[in-house]
């Protein structure tokens, strides 16, 4: 008899679930739109996610093939936003709505923050900013002081949607608390954090790897779902768990995600230490570690700029590459990784046709991926082996042959790389199989594998260089 997983998966603008086998195949899937004000990007009503969570769930439960055990489904997990906080009162209840990782507000108390961690910690994460949980957490204290009084614990995104599932809020995970300040290497809460910050103690949620098992399904709803014995996984960051979908799991293996912009995580035997703070390190729930970055640049230059004649233009750019041109496609102002230049613009040849600009464009977000790559085989001494890609980037043919060939080395393109599927097999990594490892292996499928064309290899290694040495004169690098 097979086997089913739920994950659920709330981002910024909206939530998705999916139920997938013990194989990974898609059961069902339902998302929705939230209703959110002006401000969803500094805060979001908790109750608002849940409401929407708990019909979309519904709504699937109630209408399963026929050929489908409700007492089959065995597990669910939750990914969500990373550094999005939200203070719990004594009665598990929203003291203040969720205050959202894009909220900016928080700038101030993340420069203090990252200025005291520098001084406490020598080699873990202290790339502490407005973004960071941690920061957020002691917004919200000096900023309404009257409500900290009554603060009995502080959750991030996918813990209160855990604990409406379970009741248990009280536990989270390594990807949520990176920036939460928990220390990832000796997996405790660092002194500072109550110390030198004021967050005290009895706010600190218990941290275990992800895909633990931390409850059942609450009472009320297993009776109102028939779902008994329904197992509920710890939530994680949806960064990772689009990671997870995309089946990057093993030391070596990588994964770039080309959406808007350009997220490269994957996973290495030991913690990856950037000096320069452009890498950050998640810990991997089998004891690996999970580094990674996120660039500004992506693909939003084709949406602004090529989204007419898309099909066409991708196959004009089969026929023009190698171009031999430079071109970057930043579209804003500033860099982050792999370079930080906060001054960096982008660039493109001077009266150059549409076609081969856009396939001049293409390149030049492959170089920055090669470059992303050197930078962590430089710092991690190992090998990148594979890269898994996802996002919306890895729909193009053409783009996929150029980034094999300027990184050298398979890529490999799933089927499913959803965070919501991501969930899904984090419910089933400790439930059904024996890890995380394993439930990759047996729930993601590739569908395309693209290996280097050695003739491109040859042609952008000069190109690379070209690429490089332009950074180098315009001082970006």
């Amino acid at each position: 008899m097979s086997k089913y997983f739920f994950g659920l998966d709330v981002g910024t603008q909206g939530a998705r679930v999916v139920l997938v086998d013990e194989n990974g195949e898609l059961i069902a899937s339902d998302s929705r739109k939230f209703q959110l004000t002006d401000k969803f990007r500094e805060e979001q009503s908790p109750s608002v996610w849940w409401n929407d969570c708990e019909e979309l769930l519904t709504g699937i439960i109630q209408n399963l093939p026929t050929n489908i055990d409700k007492q089959d489904i065995v597990a669910i997990s939750v990914t969500s936003t990373s550094g999005t906080v939200i203070p719990l009162d004594s009665n598990n209840q929203p003291l203040h709505d969720a205050i959202m990782y894009s909220d900016p507000r928080s700038a101030d108390q993340g420069q203090r923050i990252k200025a005291i961690a520098e001084k406490k910690i020598k080699n873990g994460y202290t790339g502490f900013n407005s973004s960071s949980g941690i920061s957020k957490m002691l917004w919200f204290v000096e900023t309404f002081p009257e409500k900290a009084e009554a603060i009995s614990l502080w959750v991030h995104a996918s813990d209160y949607l855990v604990g409406k599932l379970s009741g248990n809020y009280h536990t989270t995970d390594y990807t949520n608390v990176l920036k939460s300040a928990y220390d990832l290497e000796k997996l405790e809460w660092p002194n500072y954090v109550t110390e030198d910050i004021g967050i005290k103690d009895s706010w600190l949620q218990n941290v275990v790897p992800s895909g633990t098992v931390v409850g059942t399904l609450k009472t009320d709803l297993a009776e109102k779902w028939g779902l008994q014995d329904l197992k509920v996984v710890v939530g994680m960051t949806d960064g990772c768990a689009t990671q997870m979908a995309s089946g990057a799991v093993k030391p070596g293996t990588w994964n770039t995600t080309i959406g808007t912009t350009l997220v490269i995580k994957g996973v290495t035997k030991s913690n990856v230490i950037d000096p320069l703070g452009r890498l950050y390190s998640h810990r991997h729930s089998e004891g690996y570690w999970m580094p990674g970055g996120a660039s500004n640049t992506g693909a939003d230059w084709i949406s602004m700029e090529f989204s007419d004649g898309l099909d066409q233009l991708n196959e004009s750019a089969e026929k023009l590459i190698p171009t031999a041109e430079l071109a970057w496609p930043l579209w804003q102002e500033g860099e982050r990784y792999p370079i930080m230049a906060p001054q960096a613009r982008g660039f493109a040849p001077e009266n150059i046709e549409r076609e081969k600009l856009f396939a001049a464009n293409l390149e030049g977000v492959a170089f920055i991926e090669k470059l992303a790559y050197e930078i962590i085989e430089e710092l991690s001494s190992e090998k990148v082996e594979a890269v898994y890609s996802a996002g919306g980037g890895s729909n193009s043919d053409v783009w996929l042959k150029i980034r094999a060939s300027v990184l050298n080395v398979p890529i490999y393109k799933c089927k499913e790389a959803s965070g919501a599927f991501g969930a899904a097999i984090m419910a089933a990594s400790n439930t059904y199989y024996n890890s995380l490892i394993e439930a990759s292996d047996k729930m993601t499928a590739i569908e395309k594998e693209i290996l280097p064309d050695q003739d491109l290899v040859e042609a952008y290694k000069i190109q690379y260089q070209e690429f490089k040495q332009k950074l180098t004169e315009l001082k970006y690098i």
